[in-house]
C-alpha cells in the first residue's frame, strides 16, 4: 500500500506541475543603424492577441489584427498607439519615427518604423513602454545594433529606459 501511494505521488505531480498554462508577455524591438542611408530602422514584433486585446480597449472593441477586412482604421491606432509608447532620442534630441505598415507572421505582428535624416549617432536613448498599461508583467526586449556595436537589454514597467554612449 505504501508503495502505491509513493507511486501515484511520483507519477502524479510531476504530471500535475505541467498542466497549468503559463502566458509571457513580451515583444521584441531591433533597431539598427544604416550609416550610408542616414537611417534608423525598427522592427517591433509584438503579439497579435495582446496588441488586439490593447487596441480593443483603448480605441474600437470591434478590430480584429491579421483578418483579410481588417478595418482602415487600425494602422491609424496602432501608429497613434506607438508614437505615445516608443521615445527615442538621438545626441540628446526628441525624434520622431515614421509607421512604415506591418506584417504578420503566425501570433506576432512586426510593425516597421524608420528614423530618417540621421548623419550620426552618439548617444541613442529609448524608452519602450509598448503594453505595459495592459500587463504588468510585459517585457519589451531591445536589440540594437548601431556603430557596427551590438547591445540588447530587458525592458520592464519598473525601468523602461536605456540609454546607449557611442562615443
Amino acid at each position: 500500500m505504501k508503495f502505491a501511494k509513493l507511486f501515484v505521488f511520483f507519477l502524479v505531480l510531476p504530471l500535475m506541475a505541467f498542466t497549468a498554462a503559463h502566458k509571457y508577455y513580451v515583444s521584441v524591438t531591433q533597431i539598427e543603424y544604416i550609416k550610408d542611408k542616414q537611417s534608423v530602422q525598427i522592427i517591433s514584433r509584438i503579439f497579435i492577441d495582446d496588441f488586439e486585446k490593447l487596441l480593443r480597449e483603448r480605441y474600437d472593441e470591434t478590430i480584429t489584427l491579421a483578418n483579410k477586412n481588417e478595418a482602415k482604421s487600425t494602422n491609424r491606432y496602432i501608429e497613434t498607439y506607438l508614437k505615445e509608447k516608443l521615445r527615442i532620442k538621438i545626441n540628446g534630441k526628441d525624434v520622431a519615427f515614421n509607421f512604415i505598415g506591418k506584417d504578420y507572421e503566425p501570433d506576432i505582428m512586426r510593425c516597421f518604423l524608420e528614423i530618417e535624416h540621421v548623419k550620426s549617432i552618439d548617444t541613442f536613448e529609448i524608452s519602450n513602454q509598448v503594453l505595459f498599461d495592459l500587463y504588468n508583467e510585459q517585457q519589451n526586449i531591445v536589440k540594437t545594433k548601431i556603430n557596427t556595436k551590438q547591445k540588447s537589454f530587458i525592458l520592464v514597467s519598473q525601468n523602461n529606459k536605456a540609454v546607449l554612449n557611442f562615443n
